[in-house]
């Protein structure tokens, strides 16, 4: 979980104690409605402008809390604290702002890092403490948030001594060189990655592509080579300075932008004036080819009061609702659920608008989360469990262990597998439509983008780097698999499956006929076959498996163009079926 060490002075003042001073219990009690525990307190015998704070965050999908700023914003608003209104500089669809700063953004930089937003700050003097925090701030979002840099990463410069317009834009990694921070002499990108620490240690994201990306002003000067490392000359902020420009380059657009208007917002508590930055990209984008940052993009959310009961335990009314929202920074409205009123029922509830420092109003159960915070954890009493219940195994759980004796006992290795995994992996390399697989709408990386929807992707995964190993190669997996329903009328279905691979010289179709006909002779269950076909198996070489009249499995020999898209260079037989069925 992210931990931020915080200025004790800034940050209550900040958070609204305006004594400038409260007890360690006051504090802890305070931090509870940011999901934050104190983590070590302030040293006592320094005045209260040295001290120290060190803050555990609990709550991962709320980046806005880590930083000064974004903490006590919480704990300010949550007291009954004024909730800044950020909207003066802030676009969105409805809402276009003007500005006199732009960025141009070209075509040659979306292969590798193709997304930019910023924002201009001035109007105060940076101090020591307000420096570290921000530096913390870029940190902690682009190592957590941005997952080490790799999907967005943050620079600060100084605006006086950069020349507008920005360009950002791909280059070759030799064809350049300039001072990098805390070097003395020019190197080129890719010599950065050899030789500069920051560019050893985030080499990764960069040295296999073709084309750096690198950020410059209308005079050629170069500012950063992001998300490695900025120009000595233009990328070094300092302690004094009053005007900077914020900017954020990644792979993920609404990543960026966010984290820009994290930190926009906590510039302006800071009491910074922001001043939006126009972008104008080469290519089509998420927000249009046109963009003024920081831009609000959330959508609203909608909670019925149904839900609220339901998820709390408790019934609420729609002002109590209101009340619990507005403590928790969130602004909301009593509406009625327009999909339930069509239908001739009504059902109360609360639209809720997250801040523009806020993404993580996915479903009504964020909602709902709010509303529990924002009414004290005190409202709700703690309720014992009222049946009395003895913890024992899952009768499909006894079931797999018998399978994977059985399994082990006809000579097969068992395996376990990541559920996640590529378009490639799954649909591509197997031949397959992509039809019923689940695709997941934020993934990590493309590497995690699809479910599997069955296990022999996994297992040809395994033979495909395992052909230096004498054969015969006997594999098997009992694990999870998910599909959709070919009409997805309902939610996507989750089901327990066996699969088991043979690679050998002598594999074939009686082979995997036989140790199917052996293992459910074991489980004493009778089966019927027919002829199928499947993209994934040879045709005329591919049977279902019939189960009480329902299609449960298949087996059969793996076709050839799937052996060639994995490597695979010896025959394979494979099998998998679905186990809770034979419950």
């Amino acid at each position: 979980m992210p931990k931020i060490e915080v200025n004790e002075e800034m940050f209550l003042k900040l958070a609204g104690f305006s004594s400038g001073e409260c007890s360690q219990s006051e504090l802890e009690d305070a931090l509870v409605c940011a999901k934050a525990e104190l983590d070590e307190s302030g040293d006592k015998s320094l005045p209260p402008s040295e001290r120290i704070i060190k803050i555990d965050l609990n709550d991962t999908n709320r980046p806005d809390l880590w930083s000064t700023a974004g903490a006590a914003r919480q704990v300010r608003v949550y007291r009954g604290g004024k909730s800044t209104d950020y909207s003066s500089f802030f676009s969105s669809a409805e809402k276009r702002q003007t500005s006199k700063y732009k960025v141009i953004i070209k075509k040659s930089v979306e292969p590798v890092r193709p997304y930019m937003t910023g924002f201009v700050a001035r109007g105060i003097e940076i101090d020591d403490s307000m420096l570290k925090d921000m530096i913390q701030t870029q940190e902690k979002l682009a190592w957590n948030y941005g997952r080490k840099r790799r999907s967005m990463s943050m620079g600060l410069y100084r605006t006086g001594i950069i020349k507008w317009p920005i360009i950002y834009k791909g280059v070759d990694p030799d064809s350049v060189s300039f001072v990098p921070l805390q070097w003395e002499e020019p190197l080129t990108p890719r010599e950065i990655l050899k030789q500069h620490p920051k560019g050893k240690e985030f080499a990764f994201i960069l040295e296999h592509e073709k084309v750096h990306p690198l950020l410059l002003d209308s005079q050629d000067q170069i500012l950063s080579y992001p998300p490695i490392i900025n120009s000595a000359d233009l990328g070094a902020v300092q302690v004094g300075d009053s005007e900077i420009f914020v900017e954020l380059t990644g792979t993920d657009k609404k990543a960026v932008t966010l984290a820009a208007s994290i930190m926009a917002c906590d510039l302006a508590d800071y009491g910074f004036k922001i001043e939006p930055v126009e972008l104008e990209y080469d290519f089509d984008t998420p927000f249009g080819r046109k963009c003024i940052t920081p831009y609000y993009f959330q959508e609203p959310v909608f909670c019925s009061l149904k839900r609220v009961e339901k998820f709390t335990g408790v019934k609420l009314s729609a002002d109590e609702c209101l009340a619990a929202l507005t403590k928790m920074g969130v602004k909301a409205e009593k509406a009625l659920d327009k999909e339930r009123s069509s239908a001739g029922e009504k059902s109360e509830g609360i639209w809720a608008y997250p801040p523009v420092y806020r993404n993580d109003y996915l479903h009504a159960v964020d909602v709902a989360e709010d509303i529990i915070i924002g009414c004290s954890l005190d409202r709700f009493t703690p309720e014992r469990p009222s049946d009395f219940t003895v913890g024992r195994l899952t009768p499909l759980t006894l079931f797999g262990r018998e399978v994977r004796e059985l399994m082990v006992g006809l000579g097969y290795q068992e395996m376990i597998y990541n559920y996640l995994g590529s378009g490639k992996d799954f649909i591509e390399k197997m031949r397959s439509s992509g039809e019923t697989i689940v695709r997941i709408s934020n993934p990590m990386t493309e590497n995690y983008e699809y479910v599997r929807d069955g296990i022999i992707a996994s297992l040809l995964a395994s033979e495909s780097v395992s052909g230096h190993s004498a054969y015969p190669h006997k594999l098997f997996e009992i694990g999870k698999v998910t599909y959709w329903e070919k009409e997805k009328k309902a939610d996507p279905r989750t089901r327990h499956y066996l699969g088991f691979l043979n690679a050998d010289k002598d594999a074939n179709f009686n082979t995997i006929a036989a140790q199917i006909q052996t293992l459910f002779y074991y489980l004493s269950r009778e089966y019927e076959v027919e002829e199928r076909e499947d993209p994934r198996f040879i045709k005329g070489r591919c049977a279902a498996i019939l189960y009480k009249g329902d299609c449960i499995g298949v087996f059969g020999e793996i076709h050839p163009e799937v052996l060639e898209n994995w490597g695979i260079g010896m025959p394979c037989t494979a099998a998998e079926l679905d186990m809770e069925a034979l419950l």
